[in-house]
C-alpha cells in the first residue's frame, strides 16, 4: 500500500484461504466472530437489507441462454447493502484486533479485511485470529461470500507479520540484487507462510521507480528501501519475479501505487498536497504496471498523489483520466483497482469520508481500502444514496462488485459446486 509510515511501523496482516474452515456466527458474538464498530456520530449500524432494497432482478439476472456463473449467483442474490459492503476492506489490528471495530465491519457487511500494524505472534497465532473473524462473512442463498484478508508484507521496514513461522524478508533494494529465479523461490516461500496464516492477499509489490537522483529523498519508498532498483527494467523484472512466486503459492498480490510514488518527495500518509510533476501517460515509470498488469496482476493500488502532467485537477485516486482511461483503457487492467488507504491519510483530508468514497468509486475504483472502520459507515451510506440518484454509478458498483466477486472466485474463497 502506499508507504505509510506509520502503518510501515504498524500495519496489516494475513488474509484468508478458501480451504481453512469456518467459524460460526456464533464465535461473532463473543467478538470475534463478531464485526464492524460503531460509526461516526448519529450512525447507526446497518443490518443485511431486505430485499425490496436489493436493486430489480432484471439488472443482474443471467442470460436465460447460458448456465449461470459462480459468480453472477452471488451477486443476484446479495441485497444493496451486502453489494455495496464488498466495495470495502478495513483495516484491523494484526496484534490486538479490536472487536468493536470487527462489530462495525461486519454491521456493514465489509468484504474484505486487511491486517494492520506490526505483530510478532507468529504463524499459528496469526492464523488463529483470522479464522477469529472469518465467520462474520456474509452469507448469499445459504453460502458464505469468503472474506479477502490482506496485508502490507513487502520487506525490510514493511513486514506486518513477524514471528514463528514467518522468515524475515529484507527489503525492496536487497531483492532487486537477486537473481530472479531467487527472488521468485523466495517469494514462493513467503506466500505459503501467509497463506498458512490465513491471508490470501499481499498488499505487494512495489513497482515504484525510484531515480537514484532522488534516492531516500523519496519518503514514501526509497527513505524506506522499499523499490526493487532505480530502472524501470529492474522493478519490472524483480516485481514479476515476487508477484509470480506469490501466484505460485495461491496467495492474490497488488501493483503498488500506480501511476507511480518514485517521482516525489512527500508521503501522501502524513503530507497534504503530494505532487508528481514528471510522470506522463507514456513515461518508462509505467512500465512495470504495464508488464505486470500483462503477467495477470489481479490487483492494482491507486496513488493519493496528484499528477499534473496526467490530471492536475484531481488527486490519482479520484481521477477518471488516471484509472478509467489510463489505467483500464491504455494499459488493460481487468482485475480490482485498490485505493491506497483513504481512511486515515493526510493526502485526503480536505474530503470527507463521504466524498472519498464516491469520488473513487465515480472514478472507476472498485475497492476502498480505510484503516480507520470507523469511517466505513458514512462511506457506504455515501454510496448507497448516489446509487439510488445516478444510474450510471449504480452500474459502477455493480461492476466492481462483480471484479471483486471473480478475485474472490480465483481465491477459491466462493463455493462454486
Amino acid at each position: 500500500m502506499t508507504s505509510r509510515v506509520r502503518q510501515i511501523r504498524s500495519r496489516r496482516s494475513a488474509a484468508l484461504r478458501c480451504a481453512a474452515p469456518l467459524v460460526t456466527l456464533a464465535l461473532a458474538a463473543g467478538g470475534c466472530g463478531a464485526s464492524v464498530t460503531p460509526g461516526r456520530i448519529g450512525d447507526s449500524p446497518r443490518s443485511t437489507t431486505t430485499a425490496a432494497d436489493a436493486p430489480p432482478a432484471a439488472a443482474s439476472t443471467p442470460s436465460p441462454t447460458g448456465a449461470a456463473t459462480c459468480t453472477d449467483r452471488y451477486f443476484s442474490g446479495m441485497t444493496t447493502a451486502q453489494r455495496v459492503g464488498q466495495l470495502f476492506m478495513g483495516g484491523i489490528s494484526a496484534a490486538h484486533p479490536d472487536q468493536a471495530q470487527l462489530r462495525t465491519l461486519r454491521d456493514n457487511h465489509v468484504g474484505a479485511i486487511m491486517l494492520t500494524g506490526r505483530s510478532t505472534a507468529g504463524v499459528t497465532a496469526t492464523r488463529n485470529t483470522v479464522d477469529g473473524f472469518r465467520g462474520q462473512a456474509d452469507q448469499v442463498g445459504g453460502r458464505r461470500v469468503g472474506l479477502l484478508v490482506a496485508t502490507d508484507q513487502e520487506g525490510g521496514q514493511v513486514q506486518v507479520l513477524n514471528g514463528p513461522g514467518f522468515s524475515a524478508m529484507p527489503n525492496g533494494l536487497t531483492q532487486g540484487n537477486w537473481p530472479t529465479s531467487t527472488l521468485r523461490s523466495q517469494a514462493a516461500g513467503w506466500a505459503k507462510q501467509l497463506k498458512a496464516a490465513g491471508v490470501n492477499l499481499n498488499l505487494a509489490p512495489v513497482a515504484d521507480v525510484v531515480p537514484t537522483s532522488l534516492g531516500t529523498r523519496n519518503m514514501p519508498i526509497g527513505s524506506f528501501r522499499r523499490e526493487y532498483g532505480h530502472t524501470p527494467e529492474t522493478v519490472t523484472s524483480h516485481s514479476g519475479a515476487f508477484a509470480a512466486g506469490f501466484a505460485q503459492s495461491g496467495v492474490l498480490t497488488t501493483l503498488k501505487h500506480f501511476p507511480g510514488l518514485g517521482q516525489v518527495i512527500g508521503n501522501t500518509d502524513v503530507t497534504a498536497n503530494v505532487v508528481d510533476s514528471v510522470t506522463t501517460a507514456n513515461s518508462a515509470g509505467l512500465e512495470p504496471f504495464r508488464a505486470g498488469i500483462r503477467a495477470g496482476s489481479p490487483f492494482v493500488m491507486v496513488s493519493s498523489a496528484t499528477y499534473t502532467k496526467i490530471d492536475p485537477k484531481h488527486l490519482a485516486a479520484f481521477s477518471p483520466t488516471v484509472i478509467s482511461e489510463l489505467l483500464r483503457g491504455r494499459l488493460g487492467f481487468k482485475g480490482v483497482v485498490i485505493s491506497d488507504d483513504i481512511g486515515n491519510a493526510v493526502a485526503v483530508r480536505s474530503f470527507t469520508p463521504a466524498q472519498r468514497a464516491v469520488n473513487f468509486i465515480a472514478a472507476g475504483g472498485n475497492m476502498i481500502l480505510t484503516v480507520r472502520p470507523s469511517t466505513v459507515p458514512a462511506m457506504t451510506q455515501a454510496v448507497e444514496a448516489r446509487m439510488r440518484q445516478d444510474a450510471s454509478f449504480r452500474a459502477k458498483v455493480d461492476d466492481s462488485v462483480r471484479r471483486i466477486l471473480a478475485a474472490k472466485q480465483s481465491a477459491g474463497l466462493l463455493d462454486c459446486h
